[in-house]
């Protein structure tokens, strides 16, 4: 592919008033709107002032910007080019969204994430967010923090973590079916030295409270790692009717339990896709399974103490320096624990070990919001940024909705490929009989999906 004309022959100009980079927010913002995403921030955020003046319609451009593909307050310029303005209300100027934002107090996000969750209950009645569930399928609810770097001294609640990376810390808790992408139930900003397991007993209760308000039906699971593994978080979980699924750190009880199990009871597991094992940094494709009954927290009185198996996979342990051809005296593993409620008749040794690695599914979550509106921390102030993430999380939800009406591959779909392919389609607009018409693209890759999804929402679009 090469140019067709010489440089000299070409000249650009920034000119015309009725063309549109974005065409696929016409589609996406009237889902918001028919989930009540303005009315309901308007109902609920109750902040003072004229910064907090049409709440709903700033915070739906925000989320409208953040579907755009905006990672700071900067790039919400997005919403005021060419003929944004004749197709949407409220595309307000960065400076006015950032004074928006720097307005909100702890109350105002708590307020906000009220908001957040009704709206994806409204969201979820509109789209078959998790598909079909029956009564013997699982729903997934997994629950993880990550670090979001930040820069400069200023950012407030900023600190080393964990990650040893000096940032803010977003808790996040997802809802997933076996065949259909996750979606954002909870979200929670804290300092970036809090602990991950501050607070992990109410945020398990809230995501399957949220969770529970998308379906009805199905065994819930709860899935976490070994920073979760306390009494009053699988309490929590077990008290909202759900099972949990936890990964264990290797402690004296551990130990003794796993001496327990008998040698001919390991049963060899081979993995159809290796797994990289984050302890040797190699990639693994074998490994042995077996498991015994455990009564988590002992050391607590007798109620608090929680039954249930101790699931363990067994890795060997190989010395990449040894001698060719010397042997070893004896065989020596690595040993990894997960401490589940679920039956064993419902699923077995091998089937709760797939089914509890594939809690990683929360960390492409992760990945994606960092690759998207959690690129930055955009704020100073802390409660601005914990807006923004309740924001981004919302914007997520949505893209995500839009993609299950995209239907096909565009239902599992990453969210670049959502944004790339439905959202950043450019068109012009034409007016005619007191209608407006949007010329997009001849040929373009994903048309058919692009018209599935305007359809969705919309009447039938009309031939141009």
């Amino acid at each position: 592919m090469q140019v067709s004309h010489t440089l000299p022959s070409m000249s650009v100009s920034f000119d015309d008033p009725n063309l549109i980079g974005a065409a696929g927010l016409v589609p996406v913002m009237a889902l918001a709107r028919e989930a009540g995403l303005a009315e309901l921030v308007d109902q609920w955020v109750k902040m003072p002032t004229d910064k907090g003046s049409n709440a709903g319609l700033k915070l739906s451009a925000l989320v409208g910007g953040m579907v755009a593909g905006a990672d700071s307050i900067d790039d919400m310029d997005i919403l005021r080019h060419g003929a944004m303005k004749k197709l949407f209300t409220g595309c307000y100027a960065p400076s006015t969204l950032g004074s928006y934002l720097r307005s909100f107090t702890f109350g105002h996000v708590r307020q906000l994430q009220t908001a957040s969750t009704r709206f994806l209950e409204n969201l979820g009645h509109k789209v078959p967010l998790l598909g079909t569930v029956k009564s013997e399928d699982f729903v997934f609810i997994d629950i993880d923090d990550t670090i979001i770097e930040v820069h400069g001294y200023k950012k407030q609640g900023a600190g080393f973590g964990y990650s040893g990376v000096r940032g803010l810390n977003a808790l996040l808790g997802i809802v997933s079916c076996a065949g259909h992408a996750p979606v954002i139930v909870a979200q929670r900003l804290r300092k970036g030295s809090a602990s991950s397991a501050r607070g992990a007993a109410s945020f398990v209760a809230e995501s399957l409270r949220t969770g529970r308000k998308l379906t009805s039906t199905g065994r819930f699971l709860l899935r976490a790692d070994s920073a979760y593994y306390n009494q009053s978080a699988v309490a929590a979980a077990l008290a909202q009717g759900a099972d949990m699924s936890v990964t264990i750190r290797m402690n004296s009880s551990i130990k003794k339990a796993i001496a327990s199990i008998a040698d001919d009871a390991w049963e060899t597991i081979q993995y159809p896709q290796a797994i990289f094992d984050e302890d040797t940094g190699r990639w693994i494709s074998r490994a042995e399974v077996a498991e015994v009954e455990y009564t988590a927290f002992a050391s607590k009185k007798k109620s608090a103490r929680i039954p249930g198996r101790l699931i363990v996979r067994r890795i060997p342990e190989l010395n990449p320096k040894k001698p060719e051809g010397q042997g070893t005296l004896f065989d020596a593993y690595r040993f990894h624990g997960v401490f589940s409620t679920v039956a064993k008749d419902v699923l077995d040794t091998v089937e709760m070990d797939k089914t509890h690695r594939q809690h990683a599914i929360i960390e492409s979550v992760n990945a994606e919001l960092k690759d998207s509106a959690l690129a930055h921390m955009p704020s100073g102030k802390f409660s601005a940024n914990a807006a923004w993430l309740h924001a981004a999380t919302i914007a997520y939800n949505l893209t995500r909705a839009a993609g299950i009406l995209a239907a096909e591959r565009f239902t599992r779909a990453k969210m670049r490929t959502l944004r790339e392919k439905l959202v950043l389609v450019p068109a012009r607009i034409a007016s005619s009989a007191r209608k407006i018409k949007l010329h997009l693209p001849e040929n373009w890759p994903s048309d058919q999906a692009w018209t599935r999804l305007f359809t969705s929402v919309q009447a039938p679009p009309q031939a141009a």
